[in-house]
């Protein structure tokens, strides 16, 4: 196996990395699916980072119920000071007890100081640099874990913690979590010696060796987020890439990393406020970092015609500003293909042009007038490759309160005296396709699935929500993802990026294909449908396999 190297700076080392030869994941690429990843927080059960400091709460974030109001931080987010009080944070919380292993850890750090462990977290042995904890699900069968710097040296502050699992992988398998050398005598590598140059957790990796492409809206922490310059962006640096809305995200660097360890096509969505150097920095350093052979999938923010979100508004009251239309939600649409198009034009620039360029425009899904007007504005078309939407089926908003039993609920989904049955959906779809066929742009789905979601509930056993779980966790659930795809293939769609990554099911919605990322595949119903789609369903659209 041939092995290409490159070098990424975590923390505060420069390690280099050896990442697996595109041939030896050559086959995702006859993958008609992409799969869509999720927030970086301490209860995100696809666990993608091997160090489960990356997705911890932020010392700032944790004020003032765990960091102290007058704990002072440096740069990267580190507890210089603690000025007489306590900096803690949260890196586990509400996280199935299979998720990750139970154990002994090891938690390193540099400077001087003391840690203290809560939750689940028991401390065994502690040194200077290093403690062991033991790390295991409580009662409720969920991991919750603190950790509290008491103690800091104020000119050797303690910073750079990692917290990591005590297993490893053979060097020949990065998919597959060994216990220990045993397993591959001669050939192991231990996460405590090897999480710099290793990076993500090989149950994630395996999770997503079977998509063509990664949707990275989630992970780099797009919805809401007014970030805008480039020295604002989430660096390798970092004290975690977790926390709020406005601040948490993965860094480009690691996003691209993912993608190239993959072989998977990344497809990047720019922040809604992001500035013309943000643009053309983060396109220089894809052009950089990025496998040749893969094609940057490019999308300007996330949904800007939904106006629950930040970006929502800042494109209408752009659009307003730019007096492009007199209606101020249409004003909107035209704004995001005007600045869709000239952050195309960025990338066009730093790429020598559109070959190796996926130049995505987005619409909603049932409203064949925002197409209309993104795609045809100023021709904002003839500076696009695909054509965008987020199908979703799951009966109506109204319905779902009222739903009983089981059987109410798949009716849902399949009886089209509901707005959003599967073949109204294909409905939705057929017409979205029509107008996509009419600019000369191929349809995808940037997001799309089961939508079965109260949004009026507000504890997670709040009925109807213990049965919208029950439905996502049924054979005929993977039936019904079956049928969907099967009619969008049918309807002339392209490729589909599911929504999404493993994930808790929660009265915010059950969306992921499995509740956590190391679920048996026997009990992942959605997830068995995605690959039995994949594997009997090669991509099927014409270059699909360049």
């Amino acid at each position: 196996m041939s092995l290409l190297l490159k070098h990424i700076r975590l923390g505060v080392a420069t390690i280099c990395v050896a990442l697996v030869a595109p041939l030896a994941l050559a086959s995702n690429q006859n993958s008609p699916l992409a799969s869509n990843t999720n927030e970086l927080t301490e209860d995100d059960s696809s666990v993608p980072f091997i160090d489960l400091f990356r997705a911890a709460l932020p010392f700032e974030d944790a004020r003032p119920w765990l960091t102290g109001a007058n704990v002072q931080l440096d740069a990267n987010g580190w507890p210089a000071r603690l000025n007489g009080q306590i900096a803690g944070t949260r890196f586990l919380s509400n996280m199935p007890a299979q998720a990750i292993p139970g154990g002994r850890y090891t938690v390193l750090y540099e400077g001087q100081g003391k840690i203290q462990y809560g939750g689940d977290a028991k401390l065994v042995q502690a040194a200077q640099g290093q403690d062991i904890i033991d790390l295991y699900a409580g009662d409720d069968n969920k991991f919750d874990a603190t950790l509290r710097i008491i103690e800091s040296n104020p000119n050797n502050y303690i910073r750079d913690i990692r917290i990591l699992p005590p297993d490893g992988v053979c060097t020949n398998n990065p998919f597959k979590r060994v216990p220990n050398a045993g397993t591959c005598p001669g050939n192991y590598q231990a996460f405590v010696q090897n999480y710099q140059q290793q990076i993500f957790n090989p149950d994630y990796l395996d999770y997503m060796k079977d998509f063509k492409s990664i949707r990275f809206m989630n992970m780099s922490g797009i919805n809401n987020n007014p970030q805008s310059s480039w020295n604002q962006r989430q660096k390798l640096t970092d004290a975690t890439w977790g926390g709020n809305q406005t601040n948490r995200g993965a860094p480009i660097e690691i996003q691209i990393e993912l993608a190239n360890r993959l072989n998977a096509h990344p497809w990047f969505t720019i922040h809604h406020a992001a500035d013309n150097n943000y643009v053309m920095q983060f396109a220089q350093l894809v052009k950089q970092r990025l496998r040749p052979n893969l094609k940057p999938h490019i999308e300007y923010s996330n949904e800007t015609w939904n106006f629950i979100f930040l970006q929502g508004n800042h494109v209408r009251d752009m659009g307003m500003a730019r007096r492009l239309d007199t209606n101020k939600n249409r004003a909107g649409y035209r704004y995001y293909s005007e600045r869709s198009v000239e952050i195309f034009r960025i990338w066009e620039q730093v790429f020598g042009g559109s070959q190796r360029l996926v130049r995505i425009l987005s619409g909603w899904t049932i409203n064949e007038e925002v197409a209309e007007t993104i795609l045809s504005h100023k021709d904002a078309y003839k500076s696009a490759d695909a054509f965008a939407i987020a199908p979703y089926f799951f009966g109506d908003h109204q319905s779902i309160q009222l739903v009983r039993n089981l059987d109410e609920t798949f009716r849902l989904m399949t009886d089209d005296q509901y707005r959003y049955s599967i073949n109204n959906l294909l409905g939705f779809i057929r017409k979205q396709k029509a107008i996509a066929d009419k600019y000369g742009l191929p349809l995808m789905a940037y997001e799309g699935g089961q939508g079965l979601v109260d949004f009026k509930t507000t504890h997670d056993m709040q009925m109807p929500n213990p049965l919208l779980y029950q439905a996502n966790r049924h054979p005929r659930m993977g039936a019904l993802y079956t049928q969907f795809l099967e009619g969008w293939k049918r309807e002339g769609g392209t490729l589909f990026a599911h929504y999404s990554s493993p994930r808790t099911y929660r009265r915010y919605g059950s969306w992921g294909s499995k509740e956590y990322i190391n679920q048996p595949l026997g009990q992942a119903y959605k997830h068995q449908a995605l690959l039995n789609f994949i594997r009997s369903r090669p991509c099927w659209w014409a270059g699909c396999q360049q």
